[in-house]
Order: C-alpha cells, then structure tokens, then sequence
C-alpha cells in the first residue's frame, strides 16, 4: 500500500471516529475503539515522516499536491466546521498521543461555535501539544518552513478554481432567487480566470480534467465556463468577447437548475415524458435570463437558448424558422458537450477520451459546426492536459502538453516505472511508441494522481 492510499485510510480513519463522536459521545465505547483505528493509521503514516500536514482549499481535503475529491464529499460537514473557524491547515506531528486525537475529536464534534476562541490556543489549553491549526500561509509544514514553488503553484491554481465556483454560485444563485445580481463582482472574478488563463491555462485545464469526476452540477458549469473561454481565446477573440461568452457559459444551464434533482440524477434511462421535462429546461433559463438583461445583457439569454439547438437545427428548442446559432452557442455547445462525455453522471460511465474525439467529429456540420469541431481538437487534443495515459510500451505517462500538427501525438511524462521516466514529444519520439487508451485517475490509475 502506499503512502497516499495510508493518508487517505487514515484521514477516513479520522472522519469515521469524529461521525461516531457526534452519535454517542467521546466517553462511549463505540467511539474509543474508532478513535483506536483512527490512531493506529495515523500512527502507521507517521512512521515514515515527522509530520502530515493536511490542507483544506476551498471544499477538499489536500496533502501536498494531491487532492481527495472523494473523500471531502464524505468530509464535507467536518470541512464546514472547519472553514467557519478559519481553519485551513491541521497539523499532525509524530509524537502524537492516542488521548490528544480523542480530545481533537472531542473540538472537533462540538456543535457550538466560540467564535471569539482562537482554536489554536483552545488546542494548546487542552494539553494538545502533536496537533496545531492555522491559515495556509507561508509556514506550510513546521514553523519558519516555505512551500515549495510547485506547491505553491498548485495550491494557488486549486484556490483560482474554487474562488471562480464561488463567486459564479452566488450569481447564480442570486438569479434563481430572482434577486439582483452584482454584476461588477461577476465580471471581476470572470476576468481574473481569464487573467489565470493566459499564463496558467495548462496547470487550469488539469483541474478541469480531474473535476469531471465530481458529480456536482455547478463543476460542469464552471469546467464549461472555463472551457469555453479557453477556447474562445485560442481562437482569437477579443478580451471583452471572452468574458462575456464566459459569464454566458456560466448560465447556460440554469434553467436546468430549476429542475428536479432527482430526476436529473435518476439512475434508470429516462421515459419520454422525463426527458421533455428535461428539454425545456433551455426554454426555461432563456425566461430567467431575459429578466437580467440589464444587468447582464443579451447573449447569456441567447445561449441558454440555443445550446441545444445543434448546428443543423435538429435540436430543440424547435425554431418557428432557420436560423443558426450564434458563434457564442456553438462554442458553449461544443464545450457542454465536451465536459458532458467526460464526466461521470447517474446513468453512465465517462467515455474514453479517444471515444468522445471520435463521436464529436462525426457530429461535424450535425450537431457541431465542422471548423469549430476541429478547432476545438487541435487546442484540446484527444487527450487533454494532465490525462494519464497507458502508452504502447507500457509504461504509465501523464499528457503535458498538445501538440496542433498532430493531436494524435502530444508531448507526455512517463512516470512508470521509475527507472524509465523521461518528458516525450510522441510526435518526434521513438517508432512505434503511441498512446494506447486513457486510465481512470480514480480507479485504474489512482497511484498516478499526485503525479499529475
């Protein structure tokens, strides 16, 4: 087992004794032999380090530069807790006590909330001396210590990503609510992405890869919002044009959101009546979206509308007559679509990105404007940014970089085994040597994620 899969056991470990904490009470049998388990994994990862330093970046647990999207769903109340005390960094050292975890807990399960208590003090009252809390700062590890700069990068990158879901669920949410929404705000946070875009794009569209496995909705909104503006720059629109196709990405579905959940994410194929229900939603979000035309001008309305429609008019809403989409539409239908293939709902496994490559190019000047399609390739590549992939040799690599003259061929990272890694320009490298399917990160390829 390694030293990811020890974290991650014990961190589940850790959340396990704190539910059981919260049931019983931390003088009850039950929850001593959780807080026994919880303590002998995290003792059994200690071994080997002097500490573990686990991070919290806006709604995920994070150690280093991996990141447990599963994990924090099942943590999501301890990680609320948290946040409300302006915890972001736990500190666990080695010589950790088996009594200082039961009293952790023991904070950690109190349901009301001293906000004038600096838990860190709180901590030490106790007697906890192999458990501190903090901000992520500089100090990331034991005091006076400094990230590393690829840390750093990556923690910035994540906080860009959820600070840009934030601030567009609350102008979302506002709209919903039928509330006024604080447009200098949106279109502030929306410029900062592009901003984050234009010099970090590659290290963007990774998290963009690894939150297609998260089954929220409001993630394939924002992977389609930045998607869309990507590639709405790589095709040379002006920075203005980008940020309003941005902010018309972000509300492309809402009216989806006026739908019921569970029947979005029923698990058995949708009846015929169940899936109008569903197509309306287009017709729904352009309702919504007209009341905010002052605030938010016209184009969000128009793509709520016409993301569906398809390049040939065969989609729906169905139009009284022949008009096309507007250029915007069909770069966020690309985009919808896309992201759509690529993550996993209720009913289905996420496909290949091979098999995706495949069915939107026989979609060409159907259900995609042709050029747009291929465009659209080139930037993204089969195998997007940070995809791990099983290469002909059958060595495990990362993709890292595309490559337009041939999107079959992108420049990679081999990272198994150890003794054979090296950076490979697949289009300039050894005969023969070629991608031969994409791994799940979070099955078949799970060992490899902190790579990425």
């Amino acid at each position: 087992m390694g030293e990811i899969e020890n974290i991650e056991n014990a961190l589940k470990d850790i959340i396990n004794s704190l539910q059981m904490a919260r049931l019983y009470s931390t003088a009850h049998a039950i929850f001593k032999n959780s807080a026994a388990k919880a303590y002998n994994s995290l003792t059994q990862v200690l071994r080997d380090r002097h500490e573990l330093v686990i991070g919290i970046i806006g709604e995920e647990l994070v150690f280093e530069k991996e990141v447990f999207f599963e994990l924090s769903k099942l943590a999501a109340p301890m990680i609320a807790y948290l946040k409300q005390r302006g915890i972001e960094r736990i500190v666990f050292q080695g010589a950790i006590q088996r009594q200082e975890l039961e009293q952790f807990m023991g904070f950690l399960s109190e349901t009301k909330e001293d906000k004038a208590r600096d838990p860190q003090d709180y901590l030490v009252s106790l007697g906890i001396r192999n458990i501190s809390v903090g901000k992520i700062k500089v100090s990331f590890s034991k005091p006076g210590a400094r990230i590393d700069e690829e840390t750093r990068e990556f923690i910035n990158y994540l906080m860009v990503y959820d600070n840009y879901q934030a601030k567009s669920y609350q102008s979302i949410d506002s709209v919903l609510n039928n509330e006024s929404v604080d447009y200098l705000s949106l279109r502030l946070s929306v410029n900062n992405m592009v901003e984050n875009l234009t010099t970090r794009h590659q290290e963007l569209l990774k998290l963009t890869t690894l939150r297609r496995y998260d089954l929220r909705t409001f993630t394939h909104i924002i992977n389609v919002s930045i998607l869309s503006m990507h590639f709405a720059s790589k095709l040379g629109f002006s920075r203005d044009d980008v940020l309003d196709i941005g902010i018309a990405a972000l509300f492309h579905d809402v009216g989806k959101l006026y739908i019921s959940r569970k029947l979005i994410n029923k698990q058995d194929k949708l009846s015929s009546d169940e899936f109008e229900v569903i197509k309306s939603h287009a017709i729904l979000g352009t309702e919504i979206l007209l009341k905010y035309v002052n605030t938010l001008g016209v184009l969000p309305a128009v793509v709520a509308f016409e993301h569906h429609l398809k390049y040939d008019l065969t989609g729906y809403p169905r139009l009284a007559f022949a008009q096309k989409p507007n250029i915007a539409s069909m770069i966020v239908s690309i985009c919808d679509v896309y992201d759509a293939l690529s993550q996993r709902r209720s009913y289905k496994n996420e496909y290949p990105p091979e098999m995706i490559y495949d069915f939107m190019i026989k979609e060409k000047d159907k259900m995609f404007e042709g050029a747009l399609a291929e465009s659209f390739f080139k930037i993204m590549g089969v195998w997007p940014i940070g995809t791990i992939v099983a290469l002909s040799d059958s060595r495990i690599a990362v993709v890292r970089q595309e490559n337009e003259a041939d999107i079959f061929l992108p420049k990679v990272e081999v990272v198994h085994p150890a003794d054979k890694k090296e950076f490979l320009d697949l289009s300039q490298g050894k005969p023969g040597i070629k991608i031969e399917r994409a791994l799940n990160p979070f099955t078949e390829a799970k060992e490899y994620l902190s790579l990425v």
